[in-house]
């Protein structure tokens, strides 16, 4: 039954944001989730600076997987936080 359902995406034109917020509040958690070509949104203002993305290539972990469920789960709780609080901002009128 599971096999039939697909997290589908409302609206496709989203997934560059969604993806760039990820590596942001991964970056902001302090998470190494490392930093490929630059195409997956990892190109984060404050990373650097919070020590996510680190000098050397070797010491960059590729990906999610190394992260533990509690660390990619706060990632998306966080996530989920954001944008119910961006749009009971928009519904309200409220910056």
């Amino acid at each position: 039954m599971a096999s039939n359902r697909r997290n589908r995406q409302v609206v496709p034109e989203s997934r560059h944001m969604l993806n760039q917020m990820k590596y942001e509040i991964a970056a902001e958690f302090g998470l190494n989730v490392g930093y490929g070509s630059g195409s997956s949104g990892a190109d984060t203002e404050f990373a650097s600076e919070l020590g996510a993305i680190s000098g050397s290539p070797s010491s960059r972990r590729p990906g999610w997987g190394h992260l533990t469920s509690r660390e990619n789960g706060s990632v998306g709780g966080e996530i989920t936080k954001r944008l119910v609080r961006q749009a009971e901002q928009s519904m309200f009128g409220q910056l």
